[in-house]
């Protein structure tokens, strides 16, 4: 069994003023490629049903109804049992459960010092998403290369997932868009690859890639991007490039649909 979060030394009774360090610790719930707890830096192990309890309360901005929380966590269980998990799930957080999770009678809201990275990539994605913003200097596009739980398959968690993926894919093609028009093509370049991966069969993420191509004066490099797409679509889905795509590539104009 995984360890519990442990914050203070000795024997601390819980609810005890004491309980609380004088610091509090620093703490960043990582949900982007897998779930990580770190506390001051450090990766810390918690079981799974308290993973599940902090993951589904950083997805939520307000507080939330303990009763609709144990019914989404434990869906099979019956309302009494549903209860009981939870009641765990907080009592397994250890000492530090009163900085992870704010709990009242009614309600349980992630503690707002705790760093959540999805919504840090979803802010960073709504700022690409804005002309009127300028693009932050580092690497953006790493902190929108990663999906949600990508190994968890709760329906809360599968809802949420697409949700983020649509914003970080529309984020990473408009930041290959921006960086293409301000010449800094490398990086715009490693911007489409990105959305390319994420969605191999998406035309939009194809277009801003070639588009980088083109403008650093790579047509090779854009027609092969343009051919693999086509084989890509044709074996997939049976289907040609758009006529906006085709446009793109002054050698694919001559290419015959069908």
């Amino acid at each position: 069994m995984a360890s519990r979060v442990s914050v203070v030394r000795g024997p601390v009774a819980r609810g005890d003023p004491r309980a609380r360090p004088e610091r509090a610790p620093a703490f960043r719930l990582e949900l982007l490629g897998g779930f990580e707890l770190r506390v001051d830096g450090r990766s810390t192990g918690l079981p799974f049903g308290s993973q599940r309890l902090l993951a589904f309360l950083a997805l939520r901005e307000r507080p939330v109804l303990r009763a609709h929380v144990a019914g989404m966590l434990w869906p099979e269980s019956p309302e009494v049992r549903a209860a009981a998990n939870l009641r765990s799930a907080l009592w397994r957080l250890g000492p530090a459960g009163p900085w992870l999770v704010l709990s009242s009678a009614q309600h349980l809201q992630l503690a707002p010092g705790v760093a959540v990275d999805l919504r840090l990539s979803a802010a960073l994605a709504r700022r690409l998403l804005d002309p009127a913003q300028p693009l932050p200097e580092g690497a953006a596009v790493d902190d929108l290369a990663r999906d949600l739980l990508p190994d968890w398959f709760d329906e809360w968690v599968v809802v949420e997932r697409e949700s983020f993926r649509q914003l970080r894919l529309h984020a990473l093609e408009s930041l290959c868009a921006r960086l293409t028009d301000l010449g800094r093509w490398p990086e715009a370049v490693q911007a489409g690859l990105a959305a390319v991966a994420a969605e191999p069969l998406r035309e939009s993420a194809h277009r801003a890639l070639i588009r980088a191509h083109l403008a650093e004066g790579n047509v090779v490099e854009a027609m092969h991007r343009y051919d693999a797409f086509r084989r890509l679509l044709r074996d997939e889905l049976g289907l040609e490039p758009s006529p906006a795509m085709r446009a793109l590539v002054p050698a694919a104009r001559s290419v015959t649909v069908g």
